[in-house]
């Protein structure tokens, strides 16, 4: 019992150079679970920041404060793992005062081929002061396109509508096209017969427009019937459009299909599309 306890004080107040490999890998252990308790009550108290400033009478919108919550754990997570990595580095005799002194951070991290890294963590810092973007909006860069997930220092998180998880270095961040700034365009075409009365069927949409305003809280605008848009091969195309909230123009459309469905269903309205008629000339020839 007292040589276990020998050795547990060795590794808490006993000299670095007197411990074995095992002792340094406890003491090792113990500082980063220390880390990992540091790093959980820090976003606790970022956590609690972030709700009062939601709180307050003109504090941030939900998304800012999401994208700020997160930029900010990720900082504290770095800040916490280098405070550990510097103690444990000192366990196995490498002096990292030393080499922070002669070589600097810059050049530390030049050193390590850690260029790539400073410019995603500059790039990250960019994009959250310009509010380019904050998680949950929709949003393209490059290829990708989908929800913002997380936003880091690092790196950028977009998970697509199909479900995979698109991870951007911020570095690579060229262009974004964010859609979910502002009012979006839900845009719906419909093809009606040649011989249907288009007076008719304009006012039959439009009242039907009438009711899915207002049914809809997200829709700003419309839903307005522009008139015909197209003379296609077998119909005439009538075109609707509305102004909806951010991410509602998708269902917004849908809705407008269901609903011209429905409408057209119970005013005998045609809804062409392309026949074929075959003639049997056997049975021609037997009549």
């Amino acid at each position: 019992m007292q040589g276990v306890l020998d050795f547990f004080k060795n590794i808490f107040v006993g000299n670095n150079e007197e411990l074995n490999i095992l002792g340094k890998l406890i003491k090792i252990a113990i500082i980063f679970v220390l880390v990992r308790i540091g790093i959980r009550i820090f976003n606790a108290i970022i956590d609690k920041s972030i709700d009062r400033k939601r709180k307050i009478k003109f504090g941030i919108d939900e998304r800012k404060a999401n994208t700020l919550a997160t930029v900010l754990k990720n900082l504290n997570k770095y800040v916490f793992y280098f405070i550990g990595l510097v103690p444990s580095l000192e366990l196995f005799g490498i002096k990292t005062t030393s080499i922070l002194a002669t070589a600097g951070i810059g050049g530390l991290a030049i050193g390590f081929g850690a260029q790539g890294l400073v410019k995603d963590v500059l790039t990250g810092f960019s994009i959250l002061f310009d509010d380019q973007f904050s998680v949950g909006d929709y949003v393209k860069i490059g290829e990708f396109e989908g929800i913002v997930e997380e936003m880091g220092l690092r790196v950028t998180k977009i998970r697509g509508f199909s479900g995979e998880l698109h991870i951007i270095p911020n570095n690579k961040i060229e262009s974004v096209t964010n859609g979910a700034r502002g009012a979006m365009r839900a845009m719906v075409d419909v093809g009606i017969s040649y011989e249907e009365d288009i007076e008719r069927v304009l006012a039959v949409l439009k009242d039907m427009c009438e009711e899915i305003r207002k049914a809809e809280d997200c829709i700003l605008e419309g839903p307005t019937v522009l008139g015909i848009s197209n003379f296609g091969e077998y119909d005439i195309v009538i075109r609707i459009i509305a102004k909806t909230e951010p991410m509602e123009q998708w269902r917004i459309e849908r809705l407008i299909r269901m609903k011209i469905k429905e409408t057209f269903d119970r005013e005998k309205i045609e809804i062409p599309y392309p026949k074929r008629v075959v003639f049997d000339e056997k049975l021609k020839g037997g009549s």
